[in-house]
């Protein structure tokens, strides 16, 4: 008898507080490690990475001439390997971790060197070191897609030190303020894969650095076409299904959301390569392979801050409006600016980038079928107004800090290849070698 009440009384209390306060019994739990999310991120993490190499080398190699085809995949490969280091160093930490009295602009240095990212770390269900190697993906591609804004001109050493400045100053506060509880995850911004942090920001970036150097030399009267447009295809082509990492796997999880992601990615860039290519089909009279393929980049760019929260009717409309408005800014507007941006960084990059993460604010409303608004958002005008005030602070910080850096390493060590580089080619001025021995 003594035993059954003992039993009882141990047992009562706990099934009394599992039933009317399940919360209060599940938040003392520790989290655990899931090893179906911790396989699902592992695949996403080596998808993200194979969209920059590969597939943006691959996809900026062919739209260059062949004179320059090896400089822009080395630019591309010698990012990854900087930032994978800068990353490790300091970058994570000063993205990911509290920033005491400048937490809301940038974290602190608890993680310098991953200090305290071990075996057993967890970031939610996941390792922490998946958690980390997946952000540097992130870390890696955003630079890279910077340089097809300068291609064919810009130094190889300037470049570098552009890049690891630009990380330091750029990058990693506009990821803090967005992902790591800086200022803009106070204001509720619904940016779910880097509509701000990744595509704004490399988009404007590569607009000022495009603006800094100048125009290519004979541009725009020299005609320079792509000189393989096979290597574009098959580079967005590896973009398009890399890109499912880089949405579906900012859910961190192997869950309905990243579902739903996956689909609407799908989606919204089959419908902005239609747009894209009709649009130039009725404007120029014929369909190009770099169109459609410009035209699927765009809508991969402008679904990326909305793959969390659209659902699949907001995805068609993100796609089309990104096929179409990307397709303008990237003749009309470019040819009546006169701006040299050599691969439309800005075009597709920056306006995808700022059409996706306003129309967010629109299409995540369950009312049009997304998941909902941000916390503590109670309109879609209220938050459309938040999208649009971290698409400024965005553009703003970015625009300037650019600016800045460039100014300092042209002072310091020159931004430009001399003309009689230029003229050879960067493979043969800057690498000593050759895309192709005819």
């Amino acid at each position: 008898m003594m035993n059954i009440k003992l039993l009882k009384n141990l047992v009562g209390p706990a099934l009394f507080g599992l039933l009317f306060f399940p919360g209060l019994v599940l938040a003392e739990e520790a989290p655990t490690l899931s090893s179906g999310d911790t396989a699902w991120m592992l695949t996403a993490t080596a998808l993200v990475l194979f969209m920059t190499i590969p597939g943006l080398s691959l996809f900026y190699a062919g739209m260059v001439r062949s004179k320059n085809v090896l400089s822009v995949m080395m630019q591309c490969f010698a990012i990854t390997s900087l930032m994978s280091i800068l990353w490790v160093i300091y970058g994570y930490s000063m993205a990911f971790t509290d920033g005491g009295s400048l937490q809301k602009f940038v974290g602190g240095f608890d993680k310098l060197f991953l200090s305290g990212v071990t075996v057993d770390s967890l970031s939610g269900t996941i390792p922490e070191t998946v958690f980390m190697t997946f952000q540097l993906t992130f870390a890696v591609i955003t630079p890279a897609l910077i340089v097809g804004a300068f291609a064919e001109r810009m130094k190889f050493s300037a470049m570098l030190w552009f890049m690891g400045i630009w990380v330091t100053v750029v990058y990693v506060p506009i990821t803090h303020w967005v992902w790591g509880g800086g200022f803009l995850a106070d204001k509720s911004i619904l940016d779910f894969a880097g509509g701000t942090v990744v595509h704004i920001n490399a988009g404007i970036a590569g607009l000022v650095a495009a603006l800094v150097l100048g125009k290519r030399k004979g541009y725009p009267k020299t005609a320079m076409p792509p000189h393989n447009l096979g290597l574009t295809l098959m580079g967005a082509s590896m973009l398009w299904v890399g890109w499912f990492g880089f949405n579906a796997g900012s859910e961190l999880a192997a869950d309905g959301t990243a579902g739903m992601a996956m689909a609407v990615t799908q989606i919204a860039t089959a419908t902005a390569a239609l747009a894209w290519m009709f649009s130039e089909w009725l404007s120029h009279g014929k369909p190009s392979v770099l169109g459609i393929a410009s035209g699927a980049v765009a809508g991969l760019v402008a679904i990326t801050p909305a793959s969390g929260t659209a659902g699949p009717m907001g995805a068609l409309a993100i796609g089309a409006a990104a096929g179409l408005g990307c397709f303008f800014a990237s003749t009309t507007i470019k040819r009546a600016l006169g701006y040299d941006d050599s691969l439309d960084v800005f075009g597709v990059h920056a306006v995808g980038g700022i059409i996706g993460a306003i129309l967010t604010g629109v299409f995540a409303a369950t009312s049009l079928g997304g998941a909902g608004l941000g916390d503590g958002i109670n309109s879609i005008g209220e938050q459309v107004g938040v999208q649009v005030y971290g698409v400024a602070a965005t553009v703003l910080y970015t625009a300037i800090v650019s600016f800045v850096i460039l100014k300092v390493i042209d002072l310091v060590i020159g931004l430009r290849v001399t003309g009689e580089q230029e003229t050879e080619g960067l493979d043969l001025a800057l690498h000593d070698e050759r895309g192709y021995n005819l």
